[in-house]
């Protein structure tokens, strides 16, 4: 925790994907003070028939990190395994209104651990050109593993500025 404000080296990485792992750290961290201490009607509770819970959100960004451990770490799409456990997850809206509700804080922190688990054990065993690798996705358009990682980054804290919104109106 010292070192939460410094983006560099972390020790057991190569240094480019260390400066990755405390970036994953510090948004995670801040990530967790948003939901602290919320009881399970407040990560259920939407404001509208449009919007997403917390707990949807939670799992939601968890679900993310799953399709791009899929991505990057084995080149792959998901598999109908990880469809069927994070599809409402993945795609928000109806399904997850109904299906993602009910649970204790401690179950949505459970998942991101498992998953962000699995993400530093197969960081742990790439170099920093395995930042650089590049492929091409859409219209061909050129990405590396790096740009993919700052994706998830960035989808992380996007949610969390959802989740604090809610957590606002959620009392």
């Amino acid at each position: 925790m010292h070192d939460l404000y410094v983006i560099g080296g972390v020790e057991g990485f190569t240094p480019q994907i260390g400066c990755l792992v405390s970036m994953l750290n510090y948004v995670r961290h801040t990530t967790l003070q948003a939901v602290a201490s919320l009881e399970p009607d407040q990560l259920d509770y939407m404001p509208d028939a449009q919007s997403n819970s917390i707990g949807a959100l939670l799992s939601h960004i968890a679900a993310a990190e799953v399709g791009y451990q899929a991505a990057t770490f084995h080149e792959r799409e998901l598999s109908a395994q990880e469809n069927d456990e994070w599809g409402s997850a993945f795609a928000l809206g109806d399904r997850s209104r109904q299906e993602i509700r009910g649970h204790d804080l401690a179950y949505y922190l459970a998942r991101l651990e498992q998953v962000r688990a699995v993400t530093l054990q197969q960081l742990r065993g790439l170099d920093d050109a395995w930042l650089e690798a590049e492929s091409t996705f859409g219209n061909g358009q050129r990405i590396n593993n790096y740009f993919k990682w700052f994706h998830v980054l960035g989808h992380e804290i996007n949610h969390r500025g959802q989740i604090r919104w809610l957590r606002t109106r959620a009392r």
